[in-house]
């Protein structure tokens, strides 16, 4: 069991995961009762989760904790938005490692198949079946800067705005933190004449597909870097379909998928 948690959990990983979990509370503080699981086997169990695509109940019971616990404890940290501050810890230390490349950022979405819970809808893509979408900004080298979701019937326009501004403050290799692309690639979902306007008020220069005036062969020679990551998220199976009823479990899911790449990155 404790080789297979340091497989699922690294010493970095969980030095990086102690910056931001919340100290676990002590139910019985005159002592006694059963011992308290400890956060680097439930974290574990919780990647397994993520990464194996399996449900709470299939949890094996080789982690320690049992699946109420590890549920309650993932309910718990999601509540609190830790899996958010992980990605923006791991991204501030590609930031300061010269990893992030903003001169060409991108935004895309994809939608996946929902089965209850808010912030679903008819998916256009799967003949109306209700389901949910991710939105999300990679910089030059794929690496997820913002993400968010959204119900499968809106329009990814209105993705855009929300994600722009989601991009935390990043650290720099030199100079002041940053959190703003120079340059964002878009297909021809985002051509709005609004959302230009939008952009170049903030500084951001932007290569929008024009609808009706521009081939579709070469608009992804920048862009296929954010459809890869949309590959990479597929990599945590828990996202093949959305099975949460909360939408910020379904969420946490997205940002754990999102950590995980950005670890593999600093690691490489």
């Amino acid at each position: 069991m404790v080789g297979l948690v340091e497989r699922l959990v690294p010493d970095e990983l969980w030095e990086l995961f102690r910056r931001v979990v919340p100290p676990t509370e002590v139910k019985r503080p005159q002592g006694g009762g059963r011992r308290q699981s400890g956060d680097r086997e439930v974290l574990a169990a919780v990647i397994f989760v993520a990464t194996s695509g399996c449900t709470w109940r299939q949890l094996p019971p080789v982690f320690g904790p049992a699946w109420p616990t590890v549920y309650r404890r993932f309910a718990h940290w999601s509540r609190g938005r830790v899996w958010a501050k992980l990605h923006r810890v791991l991204l501030d230390e590609l930031g300061a490692r010269g990893e992030l490349d903003w001169s060409r950022c991108a935004i895309d979405s994809v939608s996946l198949r929902a089965a209850k819970g808010p912030l679903t809808g008819p998916n256009p893509t799967d003949r109306g079946k209700s389901g949910s979408k991710i939105h999300l900004i990679t910089d030059r080298n794929g690496l997820p800067l913002s993400l968010g979701i959204s119900a499968a019937n809106t329009h990814d326009s209105l993705g855009l705005q929300p994600l722009v501004r989601g991009i935390p403050p990043i650290r720099s290799r030199r100079g002041p933190r940053r959190r703003r692309p120079a340059k964002l690639h878009a297909d021809k979902g985002y051509d709005y004449p609004h959302l230009r306007r939008w952009l170049r008020e903030r500084g951001i220069r932007h290569r929008i597909a024009r609808k009706g005036a521009e081939s579709s062969q070469r608009l992804g020679r920048h862009r296929w870097v954010v459809e890869r990551t949309v590959s990479w998220l597929a990599g945590c199976r828990r996202l093949h379909c959305r099975y949460e009823r909360k939408a910020e479990h379904f969420l946490a899911f997205v940002g754990i998928a999102a950590a995980l790449i950005s670890y593999r990155k600093l690691t490489n």
